[in-house]
């Protein structure tokens, strides 16, 4: 089983995914981790698309079951294609970019305005980068089933939602 969960940036991707991980029997695998090279102080260098797609095939391939958390749009079919249920979480802005200003003073010592000022953009679509029109037309692109989880839910009740879908998946069920 392969478990996409997207969204915006701050919407609680990653947060579910680590969740999910446990009950599913699945590696958690991060997006950004591939898609940005390691650097001091971190997400200023992007790798090449060719190196993060290759990165994150041999992680998800090597394991039975894998929750990726993040953004794969436009990384190629590959990945794109592979999942057996997407999760799109949606979240208010306000919530959105009060979570990402904590996190990155939590872990940067100071939050980016400019991160910021993008995350704030993704409902009406920022001119690079993730917005809401992008991944509904993404999500519509996709054959597998899609799960839409919006507002401010608690971790445990999407991680509910999301493990009630994949036993529907199981079972053969469209429900």
């Amino acid at each position: 089983m392969r478990v996409l969960i997207t969204g915006a940036s701050g919407s609680g991707t990653t947060t579910l995914a680590r969740a999910l991980s446990g009950p599913l029997g699945s590696i958690a695998v991060d997006a950004d981790d591939y898609y940005w090279l390691p650097t001091d102080p971190p997400y200023r260098q992007k790798r090449a698309p060719d190196v993060r797609l290759r990165m994150i095939l041999v992680a998800v391939d090597a394991a039975p079951n894998a929750v990726v958390s993040g953004s794969v749009v436009g990384w190629g079919a590959e990945i794109e294609d592979s999942f057996d249920l997407i999760v799109f979480l949606y979240l208010d802005a306000a919530i959105r970019i009060e979570r990402l200003r904590a996190r990155e003073i939590e872990v940067l010592g100071s939050a980016d305005p400019e991160f910021l000022d993008w995350a704030a953009a993704y409902d009406e679509g920022p001119p690079s980068g993730r917005s809401l029109a992008k991944h509904r037309a993404w999500l519509a692109e996709r054959s597998c089933p899609v799960l839409r989880l919006e507002g401010d839910l608690s971790v445990e009740e999407r991680a509910r939602r999301v493990l009630d879908a994949v036993a529907r998946l199981a079972t053969g069920a469209t429900s």
